[in-house]
């Protein structure tokens, strides 16, 4: 996924998701299965970016990639929508792009800025430390409760 290319819009995430975990795939078998222990793997791929010395100018494109993965996850995994943030909302100046995620509890977080943070700062900003401590999510079944999946809203084409 190449950073011009990358549509910053909330109905296109998700694709922009699944085309970087079709990448990886094609590229190696690394298990992208949108597990919240998939971003463990996450954490290490981004070692993997700073251990090879490169700017973040040079690695935008993963980092972009695998900042739309993590928002998927929680998406898929803690009940977050996608959502745009119109211009002059205060959130878009702070986190440098019009996309973010709803959590269950109306809290938008920034898996985007997130990521490149863990690029920038290292192993104390863990991507599965995130999920694991995010505030908003949906509360976790109870053992041999029913599942119920979350629909992802309709929301029209960017």
């Amino acid at each position: 996924m190449d950073r011009e290319c990358l549509t910053w819009c909330a109905a296109d995430m998700g694709r922009h998701a699944a085309e970087f975990v079709e990448g990886v795939a094609a590229r190696g078998r690394l298990p992208l299965d949108y597990t919240v222990g998939s971003l463990l793997l996450v954490d290490r791929l981004i070692d993997g970016l700073r251990r090879g010395g490169a700017g973040r100018d040079e690695v935008a494109g993963p980092l972009a990639g695998l900042g739309a993965y993590v928002g998927e996850v929680l998406v898929r995994r803690a009940g977050a929508v996608w959502v745009d943030l119109p211009p002059g909302h205060l959130l878009r100046s702070v986190f440098t792009h019009p996309v973010g995620v709803r959590m269950p509890d109306g809290r938008v977080w920034n898996p985007l800025g997130r990521t490149v943070n863990r690029f920038e700062i290292g192993p104390g900003e863990s991507l599965h430390t995130y999920f694991l401590t995010l505030h908003g999510r949906r509360p976790s079944r109870p053992r041999g409760g029913p599942v119920h999946r979350a629909e992802r809203p309709s929301e029209p084409p960017c």
